[in-house]
């Protein structure tokens, strides 16, 4: 718990250190160009951190590390959390990076409220509000495409996933061999899952060419890995009572799974799979932005020709599936329980 508290002070000291050094020092964005510099001082302003927080722990400074990871010696002394260190440590941190967060995306009120555009905003909100119910057949006709686009990747997931979540699992993968796998089978599956579903389907376009089939097949990998990640946390945190129970009886692992982990998992692995499905048709229509078919790649046509009214009907049209969708996943889930 010290090692993580001293890291944790080590990164937020790094973070306010960096954003001083930039203030002080750097007056064009080409002085932050030079990568391996950059590096070097962000490794030294961590390693400084790092020195800080282990200076305030010897001289018994309670920081926001300790606070988390619960590492802080006891006191008497009741203190409001503005008269302790770790509170100014949060505030100050937090103050930082939200001045940082407005300077870097360019925050303006000037511009929200500029009047070409707003008059704008008036012409397309003017257009979505009064829909042109013309498209309403095809647009239709593409959420179906849609639906079905998600259902079949959800489906193809899950197999998959219902095997890699107990390689998965910690519980499950004991021993140095086991440990490797789940070691590489935990890395890939978070890579996989820092990709956006957006970028796999630019990747599966140029495979195999624009349309729903390469935004079905962003879509299972995207659930592939999110869904294992979920399952195995699932395996991770079931009772070890009935494992132990089965295994008394001399199972071997694949009995043991089957009998004893499989039967507490199976409700909330069918839970999660219906909301899974639920997220899947709303990542459907933003996916065809980039040529995944369904009703995203009609949105972005009418889009780009600024054709608001048929817009709006598409908008219409999404938002009613995504409300019945969301209805109907909940009242599964909530008989599932």
């Amino acid at each position: 718990m010290i090692f993580r508290r001293t890291i944790f002070d080590g990164i937020l000291f790094a973070f306010l250190l960096a954003v001083l050094a930039v203030a002080l020092f750097v007056s064009s964005e080409e002085q932050l160009l030079n990568l391996q510099l950059v590096s070097l001082i962000s490794v030294a302003f961590f390693a400084v951190g790092c020195g800080i927080s282990v200076l305030l722990r010897k001289n018994k400074v309670t920081t926001l590390g300790d606070v988390l990871f619960k590492t802080a010696a006891p006191t008497l002394a009741d203190k409001a959390w503005y008269r302790r260190f770790w509170g100014w440590q949060l505030l100050v941190s937090l103050a930082v990076a939200f001045i940082v967060a407005l300077l870097k995306t360019e925050f303006s009120f000037i511009e929200i409220f500029d009047e070409n555009g707003f008059a704008g905003a008036v012409r397309l909100f003017k257009g979505l509000l009064d829909p042109n119910w013309a498209v309403l057949p095809r647009a239709v006709l593409n959420i179906v495409e849609t639906i079905f686009m998600a259902f079949l990747a959800t489906s193809l997931a899950i197999p998959v996933a219902f095997v890699l979540s107990f390689l998965c699992a910690k519980n499950i993968m004991k021993g140095p061999w086991a440990q490797s796998v789940y070691f590489v089978l935990r890395t890939m599956l978070n890579i996989t899952r820092s990709i956006e579903a957006l970028i796999w389907a630019i990747i599966f376009s140029v495979w195999v060419g624009i349309g729903p089939f390469a935004g079905m097949l962003a879509l299972m990998v995207h659930s592939v890995a999110s869904l294992a990640k979920q399952y195995s946390e699932m395996v991770e945190a079931v009772e070890e009572g009935p494992i132990e129970a089965i295994e008394s009886t001399g199972a071997n692992k694949l009995q043991t799974i089957w009998y004893a982990i499989v039967p507490q998992v199976l409700l909330p692995y069918i839970s999660f799979t219906v909301y899974r499905w639920d997220i899947n048709v709303r990542m459907a229509t933003i996916i065809g932005l980039v040529g995944g078919g369904g009703i995203g790649t009609m949105l972005v046509q009418y889009q780009g020709q600024a054709m608001w009214r048929e817009v709006g009907c598409i908008i219409a049209v999404i938002a009613v599936v995504v409300w019945a969708l969301d209805l109907a996943s909940a009242h599964i889930r909530e008989a599932l329980k």
